[in-house]
């Protein structure tokens, strides 16, 4: 006997959120990612859990899957790249490189606080980039022809030289030219960190 009307349930946020408590703090964290939640990565295990539910809750009441909340869906998930997200190396890679821990997938987290970590994965990157506000960018001024000039995430802050592009441009420059991405996630402090930068392994300018 049941007196569950369908998919509506009352209590399910609640249940939602009991399932959630169960769950590792790296665990709600990538939770967290796949609904494209800004800062989940300071955040503490009760705000995470409060935040996923809500979000899963708000999905399920307006019949939307997970990346709705981005206006992407599935099919737009960029994957790894062609080198399934490992990083490329070269005669001038750099010391940071080289001491850097490699993230080849979105379920990986950093070992500790501060790390500098380095990838070549789409989604890892956009994921970062959108938890922070970022959307792909290049530097007006600096085209090859019909080719996109130096790559940067713009962050909406102060530098009016940056303009918008499509992730798809801008992936396509960055697997062409070879480059690495290298990152933290989090500051030495634990609080979020926008730190980025882009090495070209063969030869020192991105």
């Amino acid at each position: 006997m049941s007196d569950k009307p369908g998919n509506q349930t009352p209590n399910t946020p609640d249940v939602s959120e009991t399932e959630l408590r169960n769950k590792k703090v790296d665990e709600l964290r990538q939770d967290a990612k796949q609904e494209h939640i800004a800062g989940a990565s300071g955040m503490r295990k009760e705000e995470l859990v409060k935040e996923v539910a809500q979000a899963r809750q708000e999905d399920a009441d307006n019949g939307r899957g997970r990346n709705s909340r981005s206006g992407a869906d599935d099919a737009e998930d960029l994957g790894a790249g062609p080198d399934g997200g490992r990083v490329r190396h070269g005669d001038d890679s750099s010391k940071s490189l080289k001491y850097s821990q490699e993230i080849t997938s979105t379920e990986e987290e950093p070992e500790r606080e501060g790390r500098s970590l380095a990838t070549t994965h789409h989604e890892v990157i956009r994921q970062w980039a959108e938890e922070r506000g970022g959307v792909p960018a290049t530097v007006d001024g600096t085209e090859h022809g019909d080719h996109l000039g130096v790559l940067r995430i713009d962050f909406r802050e102060k530098d009016a030289n940056l303009r918008e592009v499509s992730w798809e441009e801008w992936f396509k420059t960055f697997d062409d030219r070879g480059l690495n991405f290298i990152y933290q996630e989090q500051r030495s402090d634990g609080r979020q960190s926008n730190f980025f930068r882009l090495e070209n392994p063969e030869r020192e300018d991105a």
